[in-house]
């Protein structure tokens, strides 16, 4: 497990966006080509101390791939001589719109890692029960000089060998990326290196974040975003429950609130705000639809990830699914309501997020989407030390309910203690599933009819938003700050009169 160390591929990432982001704020459209082309050479140079691929000229490589993504641009293709800023007119503009496939791998970062097997390590003791060879079902394992071994073009794959074997010593080799994918998307290329099939990919993120090689990257608005505001516009910012901790132990609301100020936004919104409208919104839905069987369950729609697993793989439960805004919907069109000519950024911990704004019906509503690992990128490109600024005020949009929408359980426990305070009569079922395969099968119970009466939470994320794939902190580090964010909420629920039907 990689998530929350501080390795080479998060300082690369983070490099790569801090050079794009100062190239929107501090870059001159006269010469963007060329300070484009200069930034491999600036990350990697006979100088650095630290070597990251065996070969300098591979590194820069794959650098040029990162950057392409980094400013919105696709991969360029293997077999035909593309440009590194090839198409970046179509990106040098202040609106741009992400564009599927958004997980992508790059071929020259990627070590083509095996995709799954078992393999007898040096810690096999060559004993008298051999209980792999005994519990095989195809008799792929033998014993070559005292010690087991396994037929490859016999072997199935089964495990059966690794959970007999008293000693540990069978290894499962799999790939990290196909490991941390809950929907099986990731396969392999005629070469042997990993491929995303995008008929199955629900963005989630887990497997670029899993990647000990860095080799899949997705792509971002943050240029787009730096020049829109070096350019002066009215440009809002709304963040996601998670922001909590993500910016540093001592970084306060009030610190994160000034400091985006100071990088040109004129104002800073809770998308806890959102949450608890959604929070009303299917409170009364459950009480009206589903505790009455008038509807045999609801699926709650926050995570794009989970809607997508829906959509895609259980086609005929997505009328379950709630048709309440997501949060980060119903607070943008909170703001443009008070705001109308203003272009709004969510600011979150969720790469699938990208691809949800890019949706028609969204895109009035949200002009931008950047992770809190891209924001902190853009202060550092700005040379912006959080704890030097300080807001008057605080952020004081939203209740605890709303706030806890960033933890794993969250979503459901709001609507639950809503339930209980304002219908007290109602009895109310929950159940909250987190990781995709756990979402899955929560999926697969509800259609056999073993979840009626249910609300259903899933998140993408094991652990919910907070294990997103562009949060800067570690997991469990998060929860525990969003935990204790929440307790200190002024309030604890929103008001029942709060409804999404004043945002229609």
């Amino acid at each position: 497990m990689i998530r929350g160390l501080d390795t080479n591929v998060k300082r690369i990432r983070r490099q790569v966006f801090e050079e794009v982001a100062r190239l929107g704020f501090k870059g001159s459209p006269e010469t963007l080509n060329d300070d484009m082309e200069a930034i491999p050479y600036k990350m990697i140079n006979e100088g650095n101390s630290v070597k990251y691929r065996e070969s300098r000229y591979r590194a820069r490589a794959i650098v040029r791939e990162r950057l392409r993504l980094a400013m919105g641009l696709s991969l360029r293709p293997e077999d035909k001589p593309v440009h590194l800023t090839a198409g970046l007119e179509a990106s040098n503009i202040s609106d741009k719109y992400y564009e599927p496939p958004l997980m992508q791998v790059i071929p020259s970062a990627c070590e083509a890692c095996e995709a799954k097997g078992y393999e007898v390590s040096n810690m096999c003791k060559g004993c008298l029960a051999h209980p792999c060879l005994e519990i095989c079902p195809k008799g792929a394992i033998s014993m070559v000089n005292g010690k087991s071994y396994i037929d490859q073009s016999k072997c199935i794959k089964c495990g059966k060998c690794k959970s007999a074997c008293p000693y540990d010593a069978i290894a499962k080799k799999e790939r990290p990326c196909a490991m941390a994918c809950g929907v099986g998307a990731i396969g392999s290329d005629s070469l042997g290196r990993a491929k995303i099939d995008n008929s199955k990919c629900v963005s989630c993120g887990m497997c670029m974040v899993n990647c000990p090689f860095g080799a899949i990257s997705d792509k971002s608005q943050i240029f787009q975003l730096a020049r829109a505001l070096n350019e002066g516009d009215e440009i809002i910012a709304e963040l996601a429950p998670a922001y909590i901790g993500q910016f540093g132990d001592n970084i306060t609301p009030r610190n994160l609130k000034a400091a985006l100020k100071e990088i040109g936004f004129s104002e800073v919104y809770e998308v806890a705000l959102g949450a608890d409208i959604g929070a009303v919104s299917e409170t009364h839905h459950y009480v009206e639809k589903v505790a009455t069987g008038e509807l045999p369950f609801l699926l709650t729609s926050c995570c794009p990830s989970w809607a997508m697993l829906a959509k895609i793989y259980f086609p005929d439960l997505v009328g379950q699914v709630s048709q309440e805004l997501t949060p980060m919907v119903a607070t943008a069109r909170t703001i443009k309501k008070e705001h109308p000519n203003a272009r709004v950024v969510f600011v979150g911990p969720c790469a699938a997020k990208k691809l949800e704004a890019m949706r028609r019906t969204v895109r009035s509503d949200v002009d931008f989407v950047i992770t809190f690992e891209e924001l902190q990128a853009m202060f550092d490109a700005k040379d912006i030390n959080l704890e030097d600024y300080e807001a008057e005020s605080s952020l004081h949009d939203a209740t605890g309910a709303g706030r806890g929408y960033a933890v794993a359980g969250g979503v459901a426990d709001a609507i639950e203690k809503c339930i209980k305070e304002y219908y007290p009569e109602t009895e109310v079922k929950i159940h909250h599933a987190e990781g995709l395969a756990d979402c899955k099968k929560a999926l697969m119970l509800a259609k056999s009819g073993r979840m009626n009466g249910y609300l259903i939470e899933g998140m993408g994320c094991p652990g919910g938003c907070v294990a997103g794939a562009g949060t800067n902190i570690p997991i469990p580090k998060a929860q525990k700050k969003v935990k204790d964010f929440v307790k200190a909420s002024s309030k604890a629920l929103p008001s029942m009169e709060l409804s999404e039907i004043e945002l229609e």
